[in-house]
């Protein structure tokens, strides 16, 4: 029986050590912490050494390892296999040898993947119910796998780079890298390395599939020339393949849905939502369910979530807000002054950096801990005991056209458990006055 060392349990190792073992192979699963499930693994006969990986593990031959991507290759336990050349692959490449009729969207990019990850996945469940997103969010693939090996599905998947890095196969029928700017610089050895990695998402592309290149992006357009796909370029500044003309998001000569039909704020959201489209069109959705869809997407949760229009006032649940970064960006996604509510549980950061954007707000609903600050920071603010007041005062307050922004810049543990509690008692509270 051929072994396999799977490090990391977390939700991905342990479904690629469930698929694996179905296999036929022998698993070893290791981790740095408790695994909950230990008992249960182990009852499939996998071997399952956790809080530590024993040094023992190095003796074995392995016909291969599944590696969790968020462990860096120069830890020792895995440099010690790097070094002795024993493939090393993540549970994304497993769960597609098997899982053969899966058609995978693939997003990724430095930010913007979750968004448009998100939306894609909720247009193919349009065209088939069964259709999942996958990879960083949603289920693990290989969960999906075991389920039923043959079944014929979409997915929509956000992938990143350290993950494309232990994919050598990895085949999407369309695929997007939304923007390249710095970032885990931890992980790889240069900003070049990072770069390149985001570019595997296309490595295995045959003419069919299409890679939808970003022209606004100079460093996507230095490292995509040659590509052996469809190249679609997309612009939100210049017309292109896929840009906006006249009020719609235009693929080539076809209307895939009108900028009235998206509600997200920010031209960073139009565009995620002009990428999902496209993609899901690739993929056998139909423009009626491309626009429906799109009309009804209200965003991740808790991150700028459009919630409802009540009496001509649009609302949004940015309850992830939870500090200055967060809220600035939040404020700049829109073209007009917003009625913000603001506070909660006091980090001791201080709140200055919104300073220079308090023309972005008509009027500040203050409360919980931190509401005398913000009171400070902006005199006219009107001060509340709790979430509940504040909604309240914001809908008396909000005439029709305005915009009621939820963008704490705090930390939600002064009144809540965390920020989905205070997000979802938000969007509750908005729901009140419905008709």
């Amino acid at each position: 029986m051929k072994k396999v060392l799977v490090i990391g349990a977390a939700l991905s190792g342990c479904a690629v050590s469930r698929l694996l073992v179905k296999k036929g192979y022998d698993v070893v699963l290791t981790d740095m912490k408790k695994v909950p499930e230990s008992y249960e693994l182990e009852n499939l006969g996998i071997s399952v050494y956790d809080e530590g990986h024993p040094e023992f593990l190095k003796s074995f031959e392995y016909e291969f390892i599944v590696k969790n991507p968020g462990i860096p290759y120069h830890v020792p336990f895995v440099k010690h296999f790097v070094e002795k050349n024993v493939p090393i692959y993540n549970e994304i490449e497993v769960a597609l040898w098997y899982g053969k009729n899966l058609q995978v969207g693939a997003i990724t990019g430095t930010n913007g993947k979750t968004t448009t990850t998100t939306l894609l996945g909720e247009l193919l469940k349009r065209k088939r119910a069964n259709a999942e997103t996958a990879g960083n969010i949603g289920r693990p693939l290989s969960d999906l796998v075991i389920e039923d090996e043959e079944a014929e599905k979409d997915i929509a998947m956000e992938i990143a780079a350290f993950q494309l890095v232990a994919c050598p196969t990895f085949h999407p029928v369309v695929s997007v890298c939304m923007n390249l700017t710095p970032d885990h610089l931890d992980y790889f050895k240069d900003l070049n390395k990072y770069y390149e990695a985001k570019m595997l998402v296309h490595k295995n592309q045959t003419e069919q599939d299409w890679f939808l290149r970003n022209m606004d992006d100079p460093e996507i357009m230095k490292l995509t020339s040659d590509l052996s796909c469809k190249v679609v370029d997309f612009s939100m500044e210049k017309e292109a393949d896929l840009c906006v003309k006249d009020g719609n998001v235009m693929l080539y000569d076809e209307v895939l849905f009108s900028v009235e039909d998206c509600h997200l704020p920010g031209k960073h959201n139009l565009q995620n939502c002009m990428v999902a489209a496209c993609m899901a069109y690739r993929m056998g959705v139909t423009l009626e369910d491309i626009r429906a869809g799109i009309s009804e997407f209200k965003g991740v949760e808790h991150r700028l979530e459009y919630v409802e229009t009540i009496h001509g006032v649009r609302y949004y649940n940015d309850s992830k807000g939870t500090n200055t970064d967060a809220t600035i960006t939040a404020l700049k996604s829109f073209d007009q002054s917003v009625i913000l509510i603001a506070g909660g549980y006091d980090k001791k950061t201080g709140f200055e950096e919104l300073r220079p954007y308090l023309d972005k707000i008509k009027l500040m609903v203050v409360y919980g801990e931190t509401k005398l600050q913000l009171k400070r920071l902006m005199p006219s603010a009107i001060v509340c005991d709790n979430l509940s007041d504040a909604v309240e005062v914001a809908y008396d307050k909000a005439q029709n056209g305005d915009v009621v922004l939820f963008s704490p810049v705090c930390a939600s543990w002064d009144q809540f458990k965390n920020f989905e509690e205070r997000g979802r008692l938000f969007k509750e509270l908005v729901r009140n006055h419905l008709d």
